[in-house]
């Protein structure tokens, strides 16, 4: 697979981890073009780490991704490792994301990434997650990748959707925090 700078990954064979499809990951990097450089990105389900890796090229100061599968781990880390500079720091978690998230409470994110499997059940209980940890900052943005027919996106005060988009069976929508709200 190839990324930004026709740089090349490595990934797990099949679609053990459903890697990001290439038109999904440029639209999703051209709607946040001016957020990233210097951003704090979080990656949750990281897949083959390749959104990471994205981020990585486009100057993300600070990547943290979580992972449950611990061959992908591997992988991502080779080609994390290849990519990042020595101003970029990075993390990556193996592990359930239902319990490694826990540990990011007290950190907070300019973007976060969230691309479960999609016949999960991930999605509702991770967004609350993220809320109740207060991981995202007050500008930032979520963008959650999902198919339509399993899972049905919703509201989640205090976020707001700001967009939608749809690339064929995969669907991007991103939330914020309302304006309006209070919220740390």
């Amino acid at each position: 697979m190839r990324i930004y700078g026709n740089r090349l990954l490595k990934t797990l064979p099949g679609q053990e981890t459903r890697p990001t499809s290439a038109r999904v990951r440029e639209a999703l990097f051209n709607i946040w073009q001016n957020q990233i450089k210097g951003a704090s990105w979080l990656d949750l389900c990281a897949g083959n780490g390749t959104m990471g890796a994205e981020a990585l090229c486009r100057d993300v100061s600070f990547l943290i991704g979580i992972e449950q599968n611990r061959r992908a781990c591997q992988i991502i880390r080779q080609n994390w490792r290849k990519i990042a500079t020595n101003e970029q720091e990075w993390h990556l978690i193996q592990g359930d994301i239902r319990e490694k998230l826990k540990a990011l409470k007290g950190q907070q994110f300019d973007l976060v990434y969230f691309d479960p499997p999609y016949g999960s059940e991930l999605y509702n209980p991770i967004l609350n997650e993220i809320l109740n940890l207060d991981l995202l900052k007050k500008n930032g943005e979520i963008a959650v990748e999902y198919d339509p027919k399993q899972w049905q996106h919703q509201e989640f005060a205090p976020l707001s959707i700001v967009r939608k988009k749809k690339y064929g069976n995969s669907h991007l929508i991103f939330y914020t925090i309302e304006k309006n709200q209070n919220w740390n």
